[in-house]
């Protein structure tokens, strides 16, 4: 019998986004991000001046998992979480997003906000465990399907990293 493989966690680099692209395009093919968003991304997410932080789970070689998020002040944003379908259920999720609190709270963030598609329940629910509120929402904000989102904002990621477990 073999031992299951924990993902590890590990900062996203650009050698990575091929792979993330994959992951991407099966999970959001209505609003997937492009390889230009996530260079952007990845060119502030180092150095002394860095605002983003951006990670990726792999798992015996391959990319499982990956989220990121940008911070402005006091004020931080998830840009995105996505898990590969076959790690759905499996804590890969709150692991990631534990990982983007602590980023906040490195950027001595006071609130993290966030956009949801409307119809994507088993985020918000990742969302509302970890005691994001939703305050309003985006009409028409996932392009081209013209899908809503739901605009949650966590006060004090802090207390919500201390409260969580870790897996992994």
């Amino acid at each position: 019998m073999t031992t299951p493989v924990t993902p590890v966690l590990r900062e996203m680099r650009w050698w990575d986004i091929d792979s993330v692209l994959e992951l991407e395009k099966d999970l959001f093919p209505e609003d997937a991000w492009s390889r230009g968003m996530f260079w952007s991304e990845l060119a502030h997410s180092r150095g002394p001046e860095a605002t983003r932080r951006f990670v990726v789970a792999e798992e015996g070689g391959r990319i499982v998992g990956y989220a990121g998020l940008a911070s402005a002040g006091e004020l931080a944003d998830v840009q995105t979480i996505a898990v590969a379908r076959d790690h759905w259920g499996t804590g890969l999720g709150a692991t990631l997003l534990t990982e983007l609190l602590r980023a906040a709270t490195a950027f001595e963030c006071a609130e993290v906000m966030l956009e949801c598609r409307i119809d994507n329940i088993r985020a918000q629910k990742l969302y509302e465990r970890f005691g994001f509120e939703a305050i309003g929402f985006r009409r028409g904000y996932y392009q081209p399907g013209n899908v809503d989102a739901l605009v949650m904002r966590l006060t004090d990621p802090s207390t919500s990293v201390r409260g969580t477990e870790i897996n992994g």
